[in-house]
Order: structure tokens, then sequence, then C-alpha cells
């Protein structure tokens, strides 16, 4: 087995993920959590989502193929939901929202919030494009990055405030909307 490493993919990849983890755009959400429960396991939940994400990679076709749906087919789904999650990240609107979670543990971190719906479609449609070992090391950079911003979350909305979030937020929702309109285009010819 021949690893085909390219700092391209691993960069783009890495770009696409952190666009839809959107861990710094979760820093409000990290805080309220925060400010509710007390402590959160940064550690646990970030090992935890690497798990989930890394797992998904592997499986997740093999799951789509038990329910007879081809990749192409989740990579153009998985367009769409990019593409919504970009117009949110833009506009600034809410097209889906979770209920409140009642306790900082795994479940509202790692799995929805990390490892949510959007990612886990994310992962497979970058899958029909990219080598898997380079979207596995996206994945590890992008869950330092969470590991850190968990730990730090209070710091980082000091530093960045309202407006440099919400900055950050719009310039990635751009990328995403950029990404979904490739992903689509790149897979929807495989259907015909």
């Amino acid at each position: 087995m021949t690893l085909n490493f390219n700092f391209r993919e691993i960069v783009t990849s890495g770009m696409i993920l952190f666009a839809v983890i959107d861990i710094v755009g979760s820093i409000p959400i990290i805080i309220g959590l925060r400010a509710k429960v007390g402590h959160i396991q940064s550690e646990k939940a970030s090992i935890v989502a690497a798990g989930i994400m890394i797992a998904f990679l592997f499986i997740g076709e093999e799951i789509l193929n038990l329910i007879g749906i081809d990749v192409n087919s989740f990579a153009v789904a998985g367009a769409f939901v990019i593409f919504f999650l970009a117009i949110e990240m833009i506009l600034g609107i809410t097209l889906y929202k979770d209920d409140a979670p009642e306790s900082a543990s795994i479940v509202p971190i790692a799995f929805p919030l990390i490892a949510g719906a959007g990612t886990m479609t994310t992962l497979l449609s970058m899958r029909a494009e990219y080598h898997v070992e380079n979207i596995i090391v996206a994945i590890i950079v992008n869950i330092i990055f969470v590991y850190v911003v968990l730990k730090s979350s209070k710091k980082m909305e000091h530093i960045l405030g309202k407006n440099g979030i919400s900055v950050i937020r719009k310039v990635f929702g751009v990328i995403l909307l950029a990404i979904a309109v490739k992903l689509f285009a790149s897979n929807i010819n495989q259907l015909f």
C-alpha cells in the first residue's frame, strides 16, 4: 500500500474541515456550556470527536453501500448541506437549530458540535476527491486546533471580540460556499 501524502490536499481538506467544524464560531456556545456546567473535558471531547470522524471516514462508505447509495450521490447531497452551512455563516441566520444541551459532556461537544452531521457529510464528500491519509492528517490538525480552542475559549472570545468572531465566520462561510459549488460540479456529472 503506497501512501499519497499531498500538502495541497492536506491544506485544502484541513480548511474545509475547519470551516465546517466552525470551532471559532462555536466559542459563544462553548462559553455558555462552561457557564452552565462549570468544566468542559477538552481532552476527552477532542479524542472522541477525532475517533468518530476517523471511524466514519472508513465505515461511512460501507454504510452507504449497505443502503444502496454511491459516494458521488452522497457528495452531491453533502454539497447541499455545506452550501446551507455556508449561507448560515455568511448571512448570520439559523436554518437548523439543535436543542440546547443540558450538560457539557462528550455528547454536546464531541457530537454534534465538533463531529456533527455537516462534518460527517463533508468527510464522505471529501473521500470522493482526496486521499484518505491526507484527510486523516487534516482531521488530526483540526482536532489539535479544537483542543486549543476548547482549552482557551474565554481568552479567545476576549481577544477576538464579537466582531472578530463574526468576520472569521463570514470569511470561512464564503470559502465553504465556493467548496460546496466545486464539490457539486465535480460530482454531479458522475450521476448521469
